[in-house]
Formats: structure tokens, sequence, C-alpha cells
């Protein structure tokens, strides 16, 4: 399947759709964004579909279109902290995915880059704008720890969902990636 523009708004519509729609459900049946990482479902899968570029702005505009539309990030702090946390995860997702690496390992190289760039934003948002927060140290350890069950969940779901969409749409996700 070739790379067109339309291509990639469409998918990328399809992705940030998913953002705001994942997020929901979890919430509606009692399970926490926190802990599940719902939204970062989407984002991942979808920087293994599309271009950097695309797959960036998937991750900066799902956090922002959801606190928005449904409250989900508050926007202040945690939208602005998770757009640039999920726009890491996506453009990094997609280069690793151009250079044919291994599933897992551009995952946790993502979640890695994404969690840093997160405390990075905290620290900008504590020292420059003013706004009373935990530590960015103190809230990657935070985010870590209560995030385990969806990072697990992401490191098994989305390596098995990527070899079936590929089976099944061979042109969809480029590269062996295995």
């Amino acid at each position: 399947m070739k790379k067109t523009k339309s291509r990639e708004i469409v998918l990328s519509g399809l992705f940030i759709a998913l953002g705001l729609l994942v997020p929901m459900v979890f919430h509606a049946i009692g399970a926490t964004g926190p802990v599940f990482l719902p939204m970062h479902l989407p984002v991942l899968i979808g920087g293994f579909i599309l271009s950097p570029i695309y797959a960036f702005m998937v991750g900066v505009l799902t956090p922002l279109l959801s606190s928005v539309l449904t409250g989900m990030p508050v926007l202040m702090p945690m939208a602005f902290i998770m757009m640039v946390e999920l726009g890491i995860y996506g453009l990094v997702v997609s280069l690793l995915k151009e250079k044919d690496v291994n599933y897992i390992i551009t995952l946790l190289s993502a979640m890695i880059l994404g969690r840093i760039s997160a405390g990075i934003m905290v620290a900008i948002l504590v020292s420059f704008v003013g706004i009373r927060f935990a530590p960015p140290v103190t809230f990657l350890i935070g985010a870590v720890t209560t995030g385990i069950p969806g990072i697990m969940i992401q490191l098994i779901f989305i390596p098995i969902l990527l070899v079936a969409v590929k089976k099944a749409v061979p042109d969809l996700i480029p590269g062996k990636n295995r």
C-alpha cells in the first residue's frame, strides 16, 4: 500500500478517533487511564503504520482533542505533558519502524524517550509556567510504576496485533519487524 498524503490523513484521523474512543471505553468500564494507558495504544500502533510526521501529529493532537472534547486528560498540565510524550511515542516508533527494528525494542525505546520527554515537559511547566506539580523525577517514577499494567498490555498486545494485521494486509506495515 503506497504512502500517499490522502492515505496518511485518513489513517491519522482513524488513529486520533481511536485515541478518543478507547479511553472513553476504558473509563466507562471503570478502568483508570493512568494505569492502563488506553490513549497510548492507538498512538503507538499508528507509529508503525504512519510516516514520522503524521505519527508525531497523531501523538500531539490526540490528547489535546481528547482534553477539549471529553475533559480527559485535564488540559493543564496533563494534556500538555501527554502531547509531548505521545508525540515522541509516535515519532520514535515511526522512525525505528523505517529501520526495521524489532517491535519490542521499538516500543521500549519509544516509551523510554516519551517518558523522558514528559519529565522534561514537567520541568518546563514547573520552572517557567509556575504550575504546582510533582518534581520531574517523582512524576516519572510515579507514571512508570502506576502504568506498569498498561505498559505490559502494550508490550504484549501491540506486537500480536501488528503480526495479525501484517498477515491480513501485508502492505500496511512496511518491513519485517519481528
